[in-house]
């Protein structure tokens, strides 16, 4: 099968600092990359359509599924043999996922670092593809028919990363009126259903137990951070940093009854102070800030009771939308250390920006289960490339 050679994406050129290294270049790293994965890809074919997927995905092509990344990579004669590596291939994509998370970790793993999870979804107009239903699209800001994705991902103060990734069912994909459509998309037969916050916890719980990743700090937005029973099933050896809704009850130091977060912003008894949070590629980033040590809320049979001393941290943003979250950091931990886990909740998102904008997350137009799964990973996997030659040129060059 012979490599038709391809552009790659304009705005990813940009970061890796064109003027400094060219195409030719980046396909030979690409090269050296793609075979640290040989001992788990062990054929040649499937070498051969793993790195043409990457280089696809990277591409400027303007649709990143299985059939313009072939006709871009090998021709017309290339489709089938990448559709058919996409969903049949006998990859042990788990395999796969384990020396992608090595070298991931052993490239940006540092101290005090975070596990973050979050869901991301893709708007898909058919009905027949794995996961597909009527459910909240982030993406659009509404209710719409798409795909959803539980993530969690690194960040530490060498870079970040996805480590991991799950496709989200609704509870009635496993309803009898659905077993015709689960057979067709490839959902295995053993997977029952599972919420985002349970699927997510499993991620985390699996991230530790690998001993990779040096996680201080787990953090999450407010749909997995105002669950109790998520936070309080987290593992002890690591503290939460996690977003929480506005009328999150808490009780203040030496307070009789609960109180709503929100009424905290106003409250001229814990004044806002203006620190800075980090650098940023536009220099320093400052925000108004409110760190209060408080008592969390259970709500047990109706009646809302004192849990567990907590951590409240407001942010003020420049319109004047204020965020809230909650840390079940020691009493003793320095403010400054409860600001910089602030800053690591936002990689995931860099990360899902970077993998949609450039990499084509949401492009995949396969029905199975297993193909969109094998498209995530291998996004997983480009996106790390990426941002391992941008680390790379920026050492080099500053």
């Amino acid at each position: 099968m012979q490599l038709i050679q391809t552009g790659y994406d304009p705005e990813l050129l940009e970061k890796w600092r064109n003027k400094l290294i060219n195409e030719n270049q980046i396909t030979k790293l690409l090269d050296v990359y793609s075979e640290q994965y040989s001992e788990v890809i062990r054929t040649t074919n499937q070498r051969i359509h793993f790195k043409n997927y990457l280089m696809g995905l990277m591409s400027d092509i303007d649709r990143k599924s299985v059939e313009p990344i072939a006709l871009a990579t090998t021709g017309e004669d290339g489709v089938r043999p990448l559709q058919q590596f996409m969903r049949r291939s006998p990859l042990n994509d788990g395999e796969i996922q384990k020396v992608y998370q090595k070298m991931l970790a052993e490239r940006i793993s540092g101290g005090n670092g975070m596990l973050s999870v979050d869901s991301s979804e893709n708007p898909k107009k058919g009905n027949n593809s794995a996961g597909v239903g009527r459910q909240y699209c982030g993406r659009l800001g509404k209710v719409e028919n798409c795909q959803s994705g539980v993530f969690c991902a690194y960040a530490g103060e060498n870079g970040y990363g996805l480590v991991d990734r799950e496709l989200y069912f609704q509870e009635k994909w496993f309803t009898d009126e659905y077993a015709g459509l689960r057979s067709e998309c490839g959902v295995p037969e053993d997977k029952k259903f599972r919420t985002k916050n349970e699927i997510a916890l499993e991620m985390i719980k699996n991230a530790i137990s690998t001993d990779l990743f040096n996680a201080k700090w787990i953090g999450c937005d407010a749909a997995f951070g105002s669950d109790h029973v998520f936070l309080d099933s987290l593992p002890e050896n690591v503290c939460y940093f996690a977003s929480i809704k506005s009328d999150e009850k808490i009780f203040l130091q030496g307070g009789t009854a609960p109180v709503k977060v929100k009424d905290l912003a106003n409250n001229e008894i814990f004044p806002w102070v203006n620190v800075k949070l980090a650098e940023g590629s536009k220099g320093s980033v400052y925000a108004d800030t409110k760190i209060i040590r408080c008592i969390s809320c259970r709500t047990e049979n109706g009646v809302v009771k004192p849990h567990c001393e907590v951590w409240i941290y407001l942010r003020k943003y420049e319109n004047g939308e204020v965020k809230y979250f909650i840390s079940n950091a020691p009493a003793d931990i320095m403010e400054n250390e409860l600001h910089k886990a602030a800053t690591l909740r936002w990689p995931i998102e860099q990360c899902f920006e970077e993998c949609k904008s450039c990499l084509g997350m949401g492009h995949f137009e396969g029905r199975t289960y297993g193909g969109i799964m094998r498209h995530w990973l291998f996004v997983m996997i480009a996106h790390f490339f990426t941002t391992s030659l941008r680390l790379d040129l920026k050492k080099a060059f500053l």
